[in-house]
């Protein structure tokens, strides 16, 4: 970079081809394109600028008050010289910055880091100082020809969002002041520049990241879903263990929580979900349930028994009824509640219509359980209106199948669980 005598004008040696980055990494610098981009009417144009960008074809830049210069190579190497020009600040705008840039501490320290503050941007735009450029505000000029944004003056533009990137006051040049004026004022109107006062703490402030929030790009696309969740880490270390800690638990535990969330992702994921009504988490003793069909090892099923309340047996049944349909499948099995209205209508009417009348079961009512008469067999009704296969077994009814639509199908899954004939 050659700076001037005077300080108001500095040139940039050209700057080697670049593949594979964005040309503008600061929100600043991302700004500054954002003009370009919104405000060109021949967007092939731009990409070409971003192509001879790229390829390295920007020769030296020449920053000064109101212009930057370069000459840009096409592809057969013709040289044209393009100019963009910006308005610059009058000296009341420039008297407005240095106030505005006093009374917030840290704005100098940041402006001394090469940072462009925020918060500095938004209040001087609410004072009618607009530092960076707008939709417009970058006036093109090239010996091409072309009244509007060129490949040329597109090329140059991206090249010195690069120049933006590594310097901020690069920015202010082009507003009308130089880097040495521009600290002269601060200096002269009570701000400082001392090294102790530059010194901030690592990290991005809170306030200034969501006060840049509206020239921030994009969130990125949300990355595909693995075919299965993640290894939790080993617990295995030399550590000793606390006696109320069980290490086989706590990575079973682990396991569990990684593989419950794949599950939610890809629930997340999958298209139509936001449409979908929010479920209940369930409660500690369902949720028992669930880590229990994970397969733990015997001691950690005991544990999910005991804190569930369930004996080794009724635990069994309960996971049982899980695998077959998770939550809705446990609330049939441990639930029983009064069918009425609508709801006993349309049970009847399925049930009615579920067989001819010489093929029709003996069923017992009782709340949503009917039980047929003179058989190990029982329908559970849920509350979306499907159908649940039951059969009896030392005494106790467990599920013996999914869920259906139709009462008979149902039926005929408990009848062949069974062994029989449906």
């Amino acid at each position: 970079m050659t700076r001037h005598d005077d300080d108001t004008e500095r040139t940039f040696a050209a700057l080697p081809p670049t593949h594979g980055r964005d040309f503008a990494r600061t929100w600043w610098g991302r700004a500054w394109l954002r003009a370009l981009e919104d405000a060109a009417l021949d967007a092939s144009q731009v990409k070409t600028g971003r192509r001879l960008a790229r390829a390295g074809a920007v020769g030296a830049v020449s920053v000064r008050p109101g212009r930057i210069t370069a000459v840009v190579q096409d592809r057969d190497r013709t040289a044209h010289r393009a100019d963009v020009l910006l308005e610059r600040l009058s000296d009341a705008q420039w008297d407005r910055f240095v106030d505005l840039a006093i009374e917030r501490s840290g704005h100098v320290a940041a402006l001394l880091d090469r940072d462009m503050p925020p918060h500095l941007v938004e209040d001087t735009a609410t004072a009618g100082i607009d530092l960076l450029p707008g939709l417009g505000d970058l006036e093109p000029k090239c010996d091409c020809g072309a009244w509007d944004h060129c490949g040329h003056t597109a090329a140059l533009c991206y090249q010195v969002a690069r120049l933006l990137d590594q310097d901020p006051f690069v920015l202010l040049l082009m507003r009308g002041r130089a880097e040495s004026a521009v600290l002269d004022a601060l200096r002269s109107h009570g701000g400082t520049t001392g090294e102790e006062d530059a010194r901030r703490p690592d990290g991005v402030d809170a306030a200034e990241a969501y006060a840049a929030g509206h020239v921030l790009p994009p969130l990125p696309a949300l990355p595909g879903l693995r075919e299965g969740p993640g290894a939790p880490p080993s617990l295995d270390t030399e550590t000793a263990v606390p006696p109320d800690v069980a290490p086989a638990a706590l990575g079973f535990l682990a396991a569990r929580a990684a593989a419950e969330a794949h599950r939610l992702l890809a629930e997340a994921l999958r298209s139509g979900h936001g449409r979908q009504a929010v479920r209940s988490d369930p409660d500690a003793a369902r949720d028992a349930v669930r880590l229990a069909a994970g397969d733990p090892d015997p001691d950690v099923r005991r544990r999910l028994g005991d804190g569930s309340r369930r004996t080794e047996e009724s635990m069994a049944v309960a996971v049982s009824a899980w695998r077959l349909g998770g939550e809705a499948a446990l609330s049939v099995l441990e639930e029983e509640w009064a069918v009425e209205g609508d709801a006993l209508a349309r049970a009847r009417a399925a049930l009615e219509s579920a067989w001819d009348e010489e093929e029709r079961p003996s069923l017992r009512a009782r709340g949503n359980h009917w039980t047929v008469v003179g058989a190990p067999h029982q329908l559970r009704l849920d509350h979306e209106g499907r159908w649940w296969p039951y059969r009896r077994e030392r005494g106790r009814w467990v599920p013996a199948g999914g869920a259906a639509h139709d009462p008979a199908t149902a039926l005929a899954s408990a009848a062949l669980a069974a062994g029989e004939e449906p």
